[in-house]
């Protein structure tokens, strides 16, 4: 009888037990369709008890202070300390990867699905497992790995960062022709919001934290109708984000070849209504040839708080110190010695580059209706910038702010019509003085590092830009679409010439003013089962010239006949999820003309002397091109030891092809003046056929590793097609584990391998300036690894 007693006791208490337990039930959705996500693990402190239904429903035993983590494969992991069995827990699970197109939204679009299924253009999205598939520092891996007809170069170790899309030449250098090899032109580039191309249409990258980077997104061809002057496309950058729901404190180190070290300290927090994040990072690279050493100092913040249910303000700051020595551009013949001693006359001057930044920005939205809503952006930049190299030194300090404020509307017309837009501005002004500097031998060190000697230039310039866009996008039944838009921009730049020449009767002061560039925008878009989408579109674009274009310093006129370059863009393309989302492709076609492409004049004094030089409209270029993409998620499972197994692919097909475009230079024998005529031959700098291959793999127990080869055609490296580069081949490989480790620890620790067989390429191509070409990469195999510990709170 006592054993009845005790048993039915017992039973009572256990049951009390769980009881006060409870069991917590919730449901798992995607976050962007809504729809239930069937076979989502559930794990309850650390350990797997359940999966969802066909419903997304759960139910799990519950404990209070007990962490709940949801994961599935293709999204990113959700956790939260549960506080109240009783709560109905709600899942809203986002995408991690662009492998299912539908899910993946972009920055800006007037479209209202801003899904890349419903995006009449060519634009690539980047996420973390495209960008850490490399070292994950510079970001020209992930850019030239994973996006076809982009490359991304760089001067130094870490900085001189430029991109190249579609082939599109960023300027003139000097007299030598029709490509700069020393800043970004003819594209846009903005970090979380906030322009990085100043208010000339000059990018300069050396600030940037590239490893706190956490999304990319790159749209390919004039984008006038949204982002103003931005002839060839737009790059999109945002900091990671903090997980909802988590507070994280962690630490990053790295470490690689040729003294590379990068410390990465990082306090993260997000609710529902506000996430921060704050970075502090510390790079060092001795560099991997003569006087290429690197020193970098970042710290970056990004928050976003949800102020009440109409308004949400967001911010970003950072501080930067980068300092990268220029080891100067080795000769072909140096190139294909070997011989990676560099060029003496940079040594010497110790060539460098040193950019000490601030930039912050504040974005603030109010959403008027559900279907208006106005964001708006006050953005500033100060910067200190001193940099040395073969033809001398110069300091530079600008000054940069401004404005961007879009209007987003949306009407629905009937239930099966939407018209939805936005209208904008965007405003830049900066004021900068750039002083110029001869350099000559130290008295007191001979054998040391020359010295500043006598000023050669002192110039302060002012220059704003305005741009005024409109896109609308009118949605129709059966998934069609109609988009229209057009901006109007343009430049003001105002010069004045500080340095004093005795008995001089030049002008001191130059102004001139690029207004009426109209920008337009049309395309068609259709989409099948939610599937896949077919899609033509024409835009157009422009580059207004820079300051240092503008006028003669010799004969101090202004360069009135000089035209802003004019961009147009025909493509037609498709892109889609198949198979239930295990295939992912895009496939553009694209025919892009680029008109008034500026280039050099050289002026003669003698027979034998040239007296300046000025930049002129050239000639134009036509690119003709095919871009493909795919990915196919060859295993997947939930459940099983192989989460993902997962190979991909992408090529570019670039035929470039100068049209009309001539070229003045002396003869041989410096008796006088030249047209080469350029017209017909192949555009310099561009490969016709660059592919790459890969593959994925993840596993339950944190396991993954990646593989990837890539292969690049030679090309010109001048425009006269007389001197070329050799095509190379890249084998690159990664592996690593990441793991929880309790319910307050998560490890990731990687090994990586760049460059497996050891062949010889280039970071940089200089175009057009012989008889300087090559800025190569390391020559060896290159190894890396690092560690990466989280505390969870």
């Amino acid at each position: 009888m006592k054993l009845k007693y005790s048993l039915a006791l017992f039973l009572s208490m256990l049951s009390t037990f769980l009881f006060a337990q409870g069991a917590l039930k919730g449901k798992v959705i995607d976050a962007l369709t809504k729809k239930p996500l069937t076979g989502a693990t559930i794990a309850v402190a650390g350990r797997n008890v359940t999966t969802t239904d066909s419903d997304g429903a759960f139910s799990v035993a519950c404990a209070t202070n007990n962490e709940v983590t949801v994961s599935f494969v293709g999204y990113e992991s959700y956790s939260r300390r549960i506080k109240d069995c009783n709560e109905t827990l709600n899942v809203m699970l986002v995408p991690s990867n662009a492998s299912t197109l539908s899910n993946v939204e972009i920055t800006s679009t007037s479209a209202q699905n801003k899904s890349l299924l419903y995006q009449p253009a060519s634009i690539s999205k980047l996420a973390k497992t495209e960008l850490t598939r490399g070292q994950g520092l510079f970001l020209d891996d992930a850019i030239n790995i994973n996006i076809p007809g982009v490359t991304m170069s760089r001067r130094t170790v870490s900085a001189g960062q430029q991109f190249n899309i579609r082939g599109y030449g960023n300027g003139v250098r000097g007299t030598n022709g029709i490509s700069s090899n020393f800043d970004g032109q003819g594209y846009k580039v903005y970090l979380n919001g906030i322009p990085i191309t100043d208010a000339e249409g000059i990018t300069l990258m050396d600030d940037i934290d590239f490893g706190s980077i956490g999304n990319v997104e790159v749209v390919k061809g004039p984008a006038g109708s949204i982002y103003g002057l931005a002839v060839s496309g737009v790059v999109n950058l945002n900091t990671i984000k903090p997980e909802r729901g988590k507070t994280t404190i962690g630490q990053d180190v790295m470490f690689g070849n040729y003294g590379l070290q990068r410390f990465t300290t990082h306090f993260q927090t997000a609710t529902d209504k506000s996430s921060l994040l704050l970075n502090y990072g510390y790079q060092h690279s001795d560099g991997f040839m003569s006087h290429t050493e690197s020193e970098k100092r970042f710290v970056n913040a990004a928050g976003e708080f949800n102020v009440s249910q109409k308004q949400s303000v967001s911010f970003y700051a950072s501080y930067s110190y980068s300092y990268d020595q220029r080891g100067g551009e080795l000769t072909i013949d140096q190139y294909n010695k070997k011989d990676y001693t560099g060029n003496p006359e940079y040594i010497k001057r110790n060539a460098h580059s040193n950019v000490i930044g601030f930039r912050a920005g504040i974005s603030h939205t109010y959403n008027f209706t559900s279907n208006i809503s106005n964001t708006t952006s006050l953005f500033a930049l100060g910067q200190s910038q001193n940099v040395s190299s073969a033809g001398g030194w110069t300091d530079k300090d600008p000054i940069n702010v401004g404005l961007r404020s879009t209007l987003d509307m949306k009407f629905n017309l009937n239930e099966k019509t939407v018209l939805s837009g936005i209208t904008g501005i965007e405003m830049q002004r900066q004021q900068a003085q750039t002083i110029g500097y001869n350099m000559v031998a130290n008295p007191s060190d001979p054998n040391g590092y020359w010295i500043i000697g006598a000023m050669r230039s002192n110039q302060f310039t002012k220059s704003s830009t305005a741009s005024l866009f409109t896109e609308w996008t009118l949605a129709l039944a059966h998934d069609f679409s109609i988009t229209g838009g057009v901006g109007v921009s343009n430049m003001v730049i105002d010069l004045n010439d500080r340095f004093y020449v005795a008995n001089s009767t030049k002008p001191t002061r130059y102004t001139n003013t690029y207004d009426g560039m109209v920008s337009p925008h049309l395309a068609i878009n259709k989409v099948f089962s939610k599937e896949l989408s077919v899609y033509a579109s024409y835009s157009k674009g422009f580059k207004a010239p820079v300051s240092s274009y503008f006028f003669i310093p010799t004969t101090g006129q202004v360069n009135t006949g000089l035209k802003p370059e004019i961009g147009d863009q025909f493509e037609i393309g498709t892109k889609g999820s198949l198979f239930e989302d295990r295939l992912s492709y895009s496939l553009a076609l694209f025919q892009a003309k680029f008109k008034d492409k500026m280039t050099s004049v050289a002026v003669p004094l003698t027979s034998t002397t040239t007296a300046y030089s000025y930049v002129a409209n050239g000639g134009d270029q036509n690119h003709k091109g095919i871009e493909a993409s795919a990915s196919y998620a060859l295993f997947r499972s939930s459940t099983g030891f192989i989460k993902l197994l997962r190979p991909f692919a992408n090529i570019a097909y670039s035929d470039f092809k100068y049209e009309n475009y001539q070229y003045q230079k002396l003869n041989s024998t410096n008796t006088g003046v030249i047209v080469v005529d350029y017209s017909g031959l192949a555009v310099a700098g561009v490969p016709k056929v660059a592919t790459n291959f890969g593959v994925d793999l993840s596993t339950k127990v944190g396991l993954y590793a990646n593989l990837t080869y890539s292969f690049k055609d030679g090309f010109p490296i001048s425009s006269d097609g007389l001197y070329n580069t050799s095509s190379y081949n890249l084998l690159n490989g990664k592996v690593g584990i990441a793991r929880e480790l309790g319910k307050h620890f998560s490890i990731d620790g990687y090994f990586g391998v760049t460059n497996i067989t050891g062949v010889q390429y280039p970071l940089m191509v200089f175009v057009n300036q012989l008889p300087d070409a090559y800025l190569p990469a390391p020559l060896n195999t290159n190894y890396f690894g690092g560690l990466s510990l989280k505390y969870i709170f």
